[in-house]
């Protein structure tokens, strides 16, 4: 009896550091960075709040954009190889339908992915990232004061 209790308690210790292990953050530069990237393709996004983003990324804090913009995707999942040098694609998936991206937008949601720490994994010459549930918040007023504030995202990751 004793001996179960203890095996109970190593694999409800395992699965929550697990689980915590697969959710991940970024904050500041790298946060706006993934944010707009994700913005562009973003179905439920106003064209509005879409130049609001690319303006705030492009160095134009004082864009007039009032309240918090929230940049959100179901799922992104970005494949390369070191093998056939010339693969790259992404695919991200929203509540109202996916985007597959190849070259260079792929290239850049990579590189942009991982800047924000969302993890690699490679398996027989490819590269994969992938993530759920990302949510990315931008409070533009806060951008403004340039402390490295008003950006932040949060992630699966490895989904």
């Amino acid at each position: 009896m004793k001996s179960a209790k203890l095996a109970i308690l190593a694999l409800s210790i395992f699965v929550t550091q697990a689980s915590a292990a697969s959710a991940g953050s970024a904050s500041g530069s790298a946060a706006l960075a993934l944010a707009a990237v994700v913005a562009q393709y973003s179905p439920a996004l106003k064209p509005a709040e879409k130049k609001a983003v690319a303006s705030l990324f492009a160095g134009n804090a004082n864009y007039a954009a009032t309240g918090k913009i929230f940049v959100t995707a179901d799922k992104l999942m970005c494949r390369t190889s070191n093998v056939d040098l010339t693969s790259r694609s992404c695919e991200l998936t929203f509540k109202s339908g996916k985007r597959s991206l190849k070259g260079r937008e792929a290239n850049e949601l990579f590189a942009t992915a991982a800047l924000a720490g969302i993890p690699a994994e490679g398996a027989a010459g490819s590269n994969i990232e992938s993530a759920a549930k990302l949510n990315c918040t931008l409070d533009p007023q806060q951008i403004r004061q340039k402390d490295g504030g008003g950006a932040s995202c949060s992630f699966d990751a490895g989904n």
